[in-house]
């Protein structure tokens, strides 16, 4: 074996070529003034192809009839088949690529962008809009993080994402730093503030953060808990207080059924005025939701601490400038208390917020607002302050009162005390 091996010589990769069918279609389509297609919505489709690049790419093993099959070679060119758009050729196209990549599609079917586009979007990304069918390079090469399909329309995100600490390193150190798909899925993409899926994902890279926090942060396990990792690692974000709608049998997020939205209708009948929810208005809502299609359930507000926005949940510091100052949250007046919401997860995942206004953090009354969320030090309840002071006053008053009344009978008990003796002593 060793023999022929050596009497066979060097082996050579087989160079990459058309079969003799797509070279019939590149003898048009290659040629670089070959005229465009004009489409119904007033724009044109290039119909040129670029045959070297194509060789180079992901879909070299596919000729061009597997994925154009619907192509009457009889009619092809000669007649002009009408196309309304590019996102209905992509549309048209969506079945040709399950036909290879069919668990892909799966996962795409149960993401949010397949959401979006089954309730009628025009501009949620299907495979086309992220995939070059023609020119798509496999995703194992290393290229400039521009590159990435997500920045073509998560444009403001991602313009965040470049200058904070994953997209520098993302450009220094190449795959050893996360980008888009590492955080959010590439196919399976989910709304980012479902639950606790935020919280999740810094932990599949930051797996031992709980015990680096707990050398210096008390109630680690509360703080992971209520407040969002950036929240602190965004120092500069706006933050705001969401009183997310929880069931406590499941202890789920609570999520919109999808074609019976409830959610907007019922806060807009609280806040008419649209001046924010009040506590009346959240134990109302409370109720509405816990009675819920005839089953009586227990509805509860879980509080979590956030930034206002995507684009400040991408602008995450170098760790040694995270807030680590206890008194940006724990004081009376904290900026972080000044924005309330309360939320709902949409049927899609997505949140569904309204304003609340930020004294329920502060009432006596607001017993649910209260439990959903209570930082020490500063969803003050002034009541509760008073009774404290009260209690206080009336403990050292009380010593004070008790002190006073021995001194002043004192000398009262001593002549007491010496007839007591006296008496004994002569029966």
């Amino acid at each position: 074996m060793l023999a022929c091996c050596l009497l066979a010589g060097p082996a050579h990769a087989k160079t990459a070529e058309f079969s003799d069918e797509s070279k019939a279609c590149l003898k048009c389509h290659e040629k670089p003034d070959i005229a465009a297609k004009k489409l119904e919505d007033g724009k044109t489709l290039s119909m040129h192809i670029r045959g070297a690049d194509y060789l180079a790419a992901q879909h070299v093993e596919q000729d061009c009839t597997d994925c154009h099959s619907d192509l009457d070679d009889k009619t092809h060119g000669k007649v002009s088949t009408p196309l309304a758009s590019r996102r209905a050729l992509m549309e048209s196209m969506q079945e040709t690529c399950r036909d290879c990549h069919k668990k892909r599609q799966k996962l795409y079917d149960d993401g949010l962008h397949a959401a979006l586009v089954k309730q009628g979007s025009d501009k949620a990304p299907l495979c086309a809009n992220c995939h070059d069918a023609h020119y798509q390079a496999s995703v194992k090469l290393l290229e400039p993080i521009d590159k990435t399909s997500c920045a073509a329309c998560h444009d403001k995100v991602f313009a965040a994402y470049k200058a904070d600490v994953h997209g520098l390193a993302r450009v220094a150190k190449g795959k050893d730093s996360p980008i888009c798909a590492d955080c959010h899925q590439s196919h399976d993409n989910k709304a980012a503030s479902l639950g606790d899926g935020q919280k999740d994902t810094c932990l599949k890279c930051h797996k031992d953060s709980a015990d680096k926090h707990a050398q210096w942060l008390p109630n680690t396990a509360l703080h992971f808990e209520a407040i969002s990792c950036v929240t602190c690692h965004s120092p500069d974000a706006k933050r705001r207080v969401n009183l997310r709608l929880y069931d406590s049998a499941t202890d789920t997020q609570l999520r919109e059924k999808a074609g019976v939205p409830q959610f907007v209708q019922r806060v807009k009948a609280e806040d008419v005025a649209n001046v924010g929810l009040t506590e009346a208005d959240l134990d109302s809502l409370l109720e509405q939701f816990g009675n819920e299609g005839g089953t009586k359930r227990k509805v509860f507000l879980r509080g979590r601490l956030e930034v206002q926005s995507g684009v400040e949940a991408h602008q995450l510091a170098p760790k040694d400038k995270a807030l680590k100052a206890c008194d940006a949250c724990h004081r009376l007046g904290s900026a972080a208390f000044e924005s309330v919401v309360l939320s709902i997860a949409s049927a899609d995942g997505r949140p569904l917020r309204h304003a609340v206004q930020n004294q329920v953090l502060g009432s006596v009354t607001a017993f649910d607002s209260v439990r959903g969320f209570y930082a020490l030090g500063s969803t003050r309840i002034k009541l509760l302050d008073w009774l404290l002071g009260l209690a206080v006053a009336g403990s050292i008053a009380g010593c004070l009162a008790h002190m006073t009344a021995r001194r002043l009978t004192r000398g009262l008990r001593e002549r007491r005390a010496a007839a007591s003796n006296t008496g004994r002593e002569n029966p």
